[in-house]
This record gives C-alpha cells, structure tokens and sequence, in this order.
C-alpha cells in the first residue's frame, strides 16, 4: 500500500503561504486561522523556506520574538520535498531522513517543475494507512 498510493493522491493542493517579508506574529495567525500546521515560504513563485505552527507557536509563548521579527529570520530554509508521483513510503522515509536530530519533518512541500503543487503532511499519510486497515480489517 504505501509503494503503490502516490503522494499526488493525499496531498493538500490549496496550499496557504507565506512571504519572507511577513511578520511572524501574522503568519502564526494565517495558520490558527486556516488550521493548517505549516506555510511554505514564498517568492517570486519559488518556495524559499517553510515555517510551521509548532515553531511558531513555541518560540511566540516563550517571546523569543522581538516585535517586527519577519518569517525570512526564522524560517526553516533547508527544505526537504516529494514529487506528485512519488509513493507515500518515499514520503515517509524523506521525513524521517531529513529530520533535525531527534525531531521529524511532518510537513512536506509538494514539487513539480521546480513549481510548488501541494504538500502533505504525516497525518494525511497516517489517515490514509487508518482508511486502509479499515479496508482490510
């Protein structure tokens, strides 16, 4: 199952994003708001860098934040990403592997002709294996 179903199939297409020049005060409250839990950063129609709730969020409770702090100051720049055809245990392991220390990338940009598509995220992969053992069990 997650050799055959492609990313294409589960990822977000109506991405949310952010710019570089972006207060982080505001991006934080684009994700709240859309309840999405990462923006890819972008310009000029290029993804640049991402930025996720849980950093967001963790690093405004604890004011590490001066007032005017842009996106472009903490966004994270070293982006690891899947392609449309890309199989989900591909997906998988690209979070797994490009993870930070003890962490885990759970949000992936999708990326076709250097074009931001979609992206997918550990629990659309999780939704999708809950969907089939229901198929199965």
């Amino acid at each position: 199952m997650l050799k055959k179903k492609k990313v294409k199939e589960l990822m977000t297409k109506d991405v949310f994003s952010t710019t570089p020049d972006e207060e982080v005060v505001f991006a934080f409250e684009k994700l709240m708001k859309n309840k999405v839990s990462a923006l890819p950063v972008m310009e000029d129609n290029e993804i640049v860098g991402i930025v996720t709730a849980t950093d967001l969020g963790y690093n405004l409770i604890l004011d590490k934040y001066k007032l005017g702090t842009k996106v472009f100051e903490v966004m994270v720049q070293n982006i690891t990403s899947v392609k449309p055809d890309d199989s989900l245990l591909h997906a998988i392991c690209a979070m797994e592997e490009n993870a930070p220390g003890s962490n885990i990338v759970n949000q992936l940009p999708v990326i076709e002709n250097g074009k931001l598509v979609g992206i997918i995220s550990d629990g659309d992969i999780i939704k999708a294996i809950k969907d089939f053992q229901h198929c199965i069990g």
